[in-house]
C-alpha cells in the first residue's frame, strides 16, 4: 500500500470506514451469489411483515445491501456516508454514531412498513368486505396470470397486496438521510455544493429541501418509482427525533451534544 492510500484509510475514522467496507464487500457478494441463482435480498433485504420471507433481521441486514445490477446505489449511499459520517463519528466518537447508524436505519425500515400497512388499509376502506375478501383470496392467481380485476379499487387494492408480498427493500439510504439531517442540525451553516445547483448551499436548507422532495415523491407514487422515499423519511424523522433528543439531554450537562 502507497503512502497516499494510508492517508486515505487513516484520514477516515474506523466506525465509517468500516460501514464503506461492510457495504461494498456486501454488494460484492450480492454480484457473486446472483451468478450462482442464488439472490441474497430474498434473505437479507426488507420484506414486509405479512411475507412468507419476512424475518426479524431483515431490519438491520437491508440496509448492508444495495442494487446489484449497478454501482450507483452503493456508490452514491457510501460517498454520503465518506462525506458526512466521518465529521458525525469525530464529534460523537464511534460507538455513538454507529448506535445512531444502525437506529437511523432500522426507523426507516419501520417507516417503510407502516407506509405499506396504511395504503393496503385505505386500499381495502374503498372497497366492501366481501371485495377485500376476494382480493386476498384469488387476487394473486390474476396477477401471476397478467390479469386484474376491471375495479380500479380492486384492481388497486391487489397490486398492494402483491408488491407487498414480493417486494424487496434494500440500502441504506434510510440511515444516510439520518446522517443528513444529523449533520444539518449540528453544522447549518456549512456550504454544501450539490449537483446540479451551481451556487453553494447550507447545509440546513439542503437537508429540508431534500426531505420535501422526497415526501412529494413518495405522496406522487409515481408509477414505476422503486425507490422507497417514506423509508428515506422515515431515517430522516427517526435522526431528528434522536439528535434533538441528545441535543436537549446535553445541554443539562452543559454540553451541546
Amino acid at each position: 500500500m502507497n503512502q497516499s492510500n494510508r492517508g486515505f484509510f487513516s484520514s477516515v475514522p474506523p466506525v465509517t470506514l468500516n460501514i464503506i467496507i461492510i457495504n461494498v464487500i456486501c454488494w460484492l457478494a450480492q454480484m457473486l451469489f446472483l451468478s450462482r441463482g442464488i439472490d441474497l435480498s430474498d434473505y437479507l433485504g426488507l420484506h414486509y411483515f405479512s411475507s412468507d420471507q419476512f424475518y426479524p433481521h431483515q431490519i438491520i441486514t437491508y440496509m448492508f445491501l444495495h442494487d446489484p445490477s449497478g454501482i450507483m446505489h452503493v456508490l452514491f449511499n457510501m460517498f454520503a456516508v465518506y462525506m458526512f459520517g466521518r465529521t458525525l463519528e469525530l464529534v460523537w466518537g464511534g460507538k455513538r454514531f454507529l448506535f445512531y447508524y444502525i437506529i437511523t436505519g432500522i426507523g426507516a425500515a419501520l417507516a417503510n412498513i407502516l407506509v405499506m400497512f396504511l395504503r393496503i388499509k385505505f386500499a381495502e376502506m374503498n372497497l366492501s368486505p366481501e371485495m377485500v375478501a376476494e382480493v386476498y383470496v384469488k387476487g394473486a392467481a390474476l396477477i401471476e396470470k397478467g390479469m386484474t380485476y376491471s375495479d380500479p379499487a380492486m384492481a388497486k387494492l391487489n397490486e398492494l397486496l402483491y408488491l407487498a408480498n414480493v417486494g424487496t427493500t434494500v440500502g441504506a439510504s434510510g440511515a444516510v438521510f439520518g446522517i443528513l439531517v444529523a449533520f444539518g442540525i449540528m453544522f447549518p451553516y456549512v456550504e454544501l455544493m450539490v449537483i446540479p445547483i451551481p451556487v453553494p448551499i447550507k447545509a440546513k436548507y439542503f437537508v429540508i429541501i431534500y426531505g420535501l422532495i422526497e415526501l412529494f415523491l413518495g405522496v406522487w407514487n409515481k408509477a414505476g418509482d422503486n425507490v422507497a422515499h417514506f423509508a428515506h423519511l422515515g431515517g430522516l424523522l427517526t435522526g431528528l427525533i434522536l439528535v434533538l433528543y441528545w441535543k436537549k439531554r446535553n445541554k443539562k450537562n452543559g454540553r451541546f451534544y
